[in-house]
């Protein structure tokens, strides 16, 4: 039962098709960058979530609609707002990138994105004497790491 004058819960974010694409830089610069392919798939979302790994620096950022290659507009923002847009695990104090989307998704379709950054993050990469240290957690099922 919603109280008059109470906001509406947004519907929690779903998304499909996931694909990212980790391209290690200079070793001594622990910079990596992320391409990442996702299909927002929440009914009438206008806004796509995407976290910022904690621990990470994010740079270089750029979003594009994937079904028309327009650029979207997006803003790094809190955890609390990402929570309000529909990411229910998103933690106090954490980071996302809100992605603005072309236009609302369909009932029953998506909205492509990609999304384009860099990270720098020392303790994810770096060399260790001759060898060159990739070491994340990598949650994503179709994934590449090119060097």
């Amino acid at each position: 039962m919603l109280v008059a004058g109470a906001a509406r819960a947004a519907p929690v974010q779903t998304d499909d098709g996931a694909y990212t694409r980790y391209e290690l830089l200079a070793p001594a610069s622990h910079k990596f960058r992320i391409v990442y392919d996702i299909t927002a798939t929440t009914a009438g979302a206008r806004a796509y979530f995407n976290p910022i790994r904690t621990g990470s620096i994010a740079t270089d950022e750029r979003v594009t609609d994937r079904a028309t290659g327009a650029a979207l507009a997006f803003a790094e923002v809190d955890g609390e707002i990402a929570r309000a847009g529909g990411v229910t695990n998103a933690p106090p104090g954490s980071k996302y990138i809100a992605v603005t989307l072309a236009r609302p998704v369909p009932e029953g379709g998506g909205g492509r994105i990609r999304i384009d950054k860099t990270y720098e993050d020392a303790k994810s990469y770096y060399t260790d004497g001759d060898a060159i240290v990739f070491d994340r957690s990598l949650g994503i099922q179709r994934l590449a790491i090119c060097i």
